[in-house]
């Protein structure tokens, strides 16, 4: 079969259907990764209409192949050609994926690999932050869940695949990348320099605290991937064993991952009299999954969420809320949707479509896409988690206005500075804030915002937030744990 014929034949496999030939597959029993027992479909006996359809491709491919003022590789006709269907779907998570873009999806999945450590989407268009890994550039630059990213060493992202602007975004380790990032409630992007390095992917910590007089341990899960299912079991049992009373499930910005992953970890704790979860295919029937528990655990549980969990951290969420377990936190981010990865084509390592076949319901039939998961006990953390990086193009000084400088008022304040006021006004008592903090922290008192002390004041809230001195969200759901 020569290139032409490959293209043809690749556009019309998708062209007459691709659900159909994936009836009968159970989506609890395979990975969100290639699947050998998934094949793409072929061409069955063509109709009519599919001969009419067939002879439009042909035409339009032959046609620019022939008569296009500019040289056109076949491969990009082709690779275009699919892209294009995909683009109609309006869908930021299925997608074309080459060889390339196949080993970098396989080692997010697996193992580690080099970037910044970030799970991006496309939401209306925009490349925007799912939630930063754990430990990784993204976090310790502080960059949040929901900022979305316009620009990469200055070169837009505007119209790109997510494929291709998580290309630009991804690189060797100890290579440096400017990326040009919009906040929520902040009026104008602001410039985040990162070095990108190894992005292991540990996924499962635990601990043991006393709470009230008893052990209560908390298990933080940062994605889910071929080994959490594993690591969580280790760490449940070690922390039963060591006669753990209540159990913190931590799952905030956790971006989701492998869907039997969460699988097994819900066999841990939802009873085999309810449906864990159930899957909707697109023609509307529902397959429901059971566990074979025969009861809940004896200890109380409650899970902490916020806006950076997605996916499978939503499934764990909802369905533990559902069996009447306390979630703690914000809302959750909103994906509802279940992907496969396909291979296409003749050579079968070569392409892939990553495609959403289904979506998730709760265990009480509710699909929580684009709405998330609302929390039984609501806690926000303080405001200076939520504020963006100090920009200083000019040094800031007494009655000055500027939003930059409410974002320094609020960060003084978590630091125990406090300027009396976050509304981004220098008056007297914002410049003795700055002073104090100057003088304790070896500056020049000037009193005044500068580069220097703006980035002093920036690493010494990222400290506080990454050390967990003040994180109200765990701190709730330990002192509601038990009541």
């Amino acid at each position: 079969m020569n290139k032409k014929e490959l293209i043809i034949f690749v556009i019309f496999t998708f062209f007459v259907g691709f659900l159909g030939a994936f009836v009968g597959l159970k989506v609890m029993e395979s990975k969100l990764v290639t699947n050998e027992n998934i094949k793409a479909p072929a061409a069955s006996e063509e109709s009519n209409v599919e001969d009419e359809n067939m002879q439009l491709i042909q035409e339009a491919y032959e046609l620019i192949e022939e008569n296009y003022v500019e040289d056109v590789e076949d491969d990009q006709l082709l690779e275009g050609a699919i892209q294009g269907m995909i683009d109609t779907l309006d869908d930021p998570y299925s997608s074309y994926m080459n060889v390339e873009d196949i080993k970098d999806f396989n080692e997010q999945i697996e193992s580690s690999f080099q970037g910044i450590g970030a799970e991006v989407s496309l939401v209306d268009g925009v490349v925007t932050i799912v939630s930063p890994i754990k430990n990784s550039p993204a976090e310790k630059a502080g960059l949040r869940p929901n900022d979305q990213i316009l620009k990469v060493d200055d070169e837009s992202l505007e119209g790109l695949d997510l494929n291709e602007a998580v290309a630009k975004i991804r690189g060797e380790k100890g290579t440096e990348v400017v990326l040009l990032v919009q906040r929520k409630g902040v009026s104008k992007p602001k410039e985040y320099t990162l070095v990108r390095d190894d992005i292991p992917i540990e996924t499962v910590y635990d601990e043991i605290k006393e709470v009230d007089g008893k052990k209560t341990g908390i298990i933080e899960i940062t994605s889910f991937s071929e080994t959490t299912a594993e690591e969580f079991e280790e760490a449940l049992t070690k922390l039963e064993d060591n006669g753990m009373e209540g159990l913190v499930i931590d799952v905030r910005g956790n971006p989701g991952g492998l869907l039997d992953s969460i699988e097994e970890i819900l066999h841990h704790f939802v009873p085999s009299d309810v449906p864990y979860l159930q899957i909707e295919d697109g023609n509307g029937e529902v397959d429901k999954f059971y566990t074979n528990l025969d009861e809940k655990k004896p200890y109380p549980i409650n899970v902490v969420v916020d806006e950076g969990s997605a996916s499978a951290s939503e499934i764990l969420a909802v369905a533990m809320k559902e069996i009447g377990y306390d979630i703690v936190g914000e809302k959750t981010f909103g994906k509802g949707t279940v992907q496969q990865a396909v291979p296409i084509g003749k050579e079968k390592d070569q392409n892939t479509v990553k495609l959403t076949f289904y979506k998730w319901l709760s265990p009480e039939g509710n699909w929580i896409h684009e709405k998330g998961v609302k929390p039984t006990v609501e806690q926000k953390q303080p405001a200076y988690f939520y504020t963006s990086p100090i920009q200083v193009e000019k040094t800031f000084v007494l009655d000055q206005n500027d939003e930059e400088i409410a974002h320094a008022q609020t960060m003084l304040k978590g630091l125990g500075y406090d300027p009396k006021r976050d509304d981004g006004y220098f008056d007297e008592a914002t410049k003795q804030a700055v002073e104090s903090f100057q003088k304790d922290h070896d500056l020049q008192v000037t009193g005044e915002i500068d580069e220097k002390t703006a980035g002093k004041i920036e690493t010494e809230i990222l400290d506080i937030i990454r050390s967990g001195e003040e994180d109200l969200q765990l701190e709730k759901a330990l002192d509601v744990l038990y009541k």
